[in-house]
């Protein structure tokens, strides 16, 4: 068994030093002029006016929440409904007891009102 951890130890370790081989020939390999023009703020060809800082609302970041809860649901509905003949009737119970979860979920996030826009 410890020959196991050993060749597992052994990727590890080499994993590493290949990520951190590959980060520095990367700095060695990089040439950079740094000028004022390359270090300004460009966005969509338009000169930065203001400060960079502003506000986003709350309500972004929950849609945000909802939609992984949602691809998340995707992820797992999808390859279950593709091999569902060869499971069984067992996983058709246990894939609703997992939509009644997001359902639940869902439900919860209605009656706070984050479904709303306005």
């Amino acid at each position: 068994m410890s020959d196991s951890y050993g060749v597992v130890a052994a990727v590890v370790a080499l994993g590493l030093v290949g990520l951190i081989g590959a980060f520095a020939l990367n700095k060695a390999l990089t040439v950079t002029y740094p000028t004022e023009g390359k270090l300004k703020t460009y966005e969509s060809g338009v000169d930065p006016v203001g400060e960079g800082w502003a506000q986003v609302h709350i309500r972004y970041y929950l849609f945000a929440y909802l939609y992984v809860i949602f691809a998340v649901d995707a992820i797992y509905l999808f390859p279950w409904a593709t091999i569902f003949n060869t499971l069984g009737y067992a996983t058709l119970i246990e894939m609703f007891v997992f939509l009644a979860f997001v359902a639940v979920g869902l439900l919860y996030a209605y009656r706070k009102g984050v479904l709303r826009w306005t």
